[in-house]
């Protein structure tokens, strides 16, 4: 059984900060005349192209490499008429390869993904843009944060399949599913989009991915069922209660019993050490 105390990795205190570093930074400004999803042909041939060596060397790489398995794909069948319409996904966050075995799981959907504004100007800013990325406006200026959303509305309301990490960071092999941000609930309420849940979980790695791959776990990836915003709530209200339930659902598909842990289910700012800095977490009882 993998036991995730074996994990050490220098987490931040607040749940969702980054510990990775990005190299660089090409200065790149994401203002109102930024084009947030980009339709020219040269940028969609270039996507093509990606999109055809993600099928033939990525994919296969996502289950040698990370040992991937992917559960509930039968979800993607029985919704597809709810999916096609236009769909936010969330899930908690915990591999640099994770978005790549969401692709794989849901091919042929073409998902995009709200990304880190610095990881948009650093090193792997390409592949990153070019698989989907959407960055968030970081510059403070209310156009800019318009041209975001009008992008992210048009993209939904034309069927588009739109990612959302609602914890706000990546944590490598962190077990426990850290408190959501409302940023998936937002899309989802305001365009009366469904959010799909989806969860990664851990298994133990065989004796050769731990010696020659020097990897800790093998990933599960499992798809959940589409949750729905609860009309008879206030906006405020609707957008926290999906939160929650959307949260809840991504902890059940990774093993985990929402009701036995005792941290928040939604995001809050306070410098709680003891839930953060163990690997394993406060209360945590979830399966590997």
């Amino acid at each position: 059984m993998f036991d995730p105390k074996t994990n050490k990795y220098p987490y931040p205190v607040d749940t969702d900060q980054h510990y990775l570093k990005v190299k660089k930074n090409d200065g790149t400004v994401f203002d109102k005349n930024y084009p947030y999803i980009d339709t020219s042909r040269l940028f969609l041939f270039k996507q093509g192209v990606i999109r055809v060596l993600l099928r033939l060397i990525v994919f296969p790489a996502t289950h040698i490499r990370l040992g991937l398995r992917i559960k509930g794909k039968e979800n993607l069948k029985k919704y597809k008429d709810v999916i096609d319409r236009g769909v936010v996904s969330c899930s908690n966050h915990i591999h640099m390869w994770d978005y790549l075995c969401i692709m794989n799981a849901i091919k042929p959907k073409r998902p995009y993904l709200l990304s880190w504004a610095p990881n948009m100007r650093g090193e792997n800013k390409t592949l990153i843009r070019l698989t989907g990325g959407i960055p968030i406006p970081d510059d403070g200026n209310i156009r800019s944060t318009m041209a975001y959303l009008k992008a992210v509305e048009k993209l939904l309301k034309g069927g588009g399949w739109l990612h959302v990490y609602s914890e706000g960071s990546m944590w490598e092999y962190y077990a426990p599913i850290r408190p959501f941000k409302q940023g998936a609930s937002f899309f989802s309420c305001e365009y009366n989009k469904p959010v799909l849940p989806l969860g990664f979980s851990y298994r133990e790695p065989s004796w050769i991915r731990r010696k020659i791959f020097h990897q800790i776990a093998t990933l599960t990836l499992t798809v959940g069922e589409p949750i729905y915003p609860d009309g008879n709530l206030q906006m405020k209200e609707q957008k926290l209660d999906l939160t929650v339930r959307s949260h809840e659902a991504v902890c059940r598909l990774a093993g985990i019993d929402p009701k036995e842990n005792i941290y928040p289910p939604i995001y809050d700012r306070s410098k709680r050490v003891d839930y953060y800095t163990d690997t394993y977490g406060v209360g945590y009882k979830g399966s590997m």
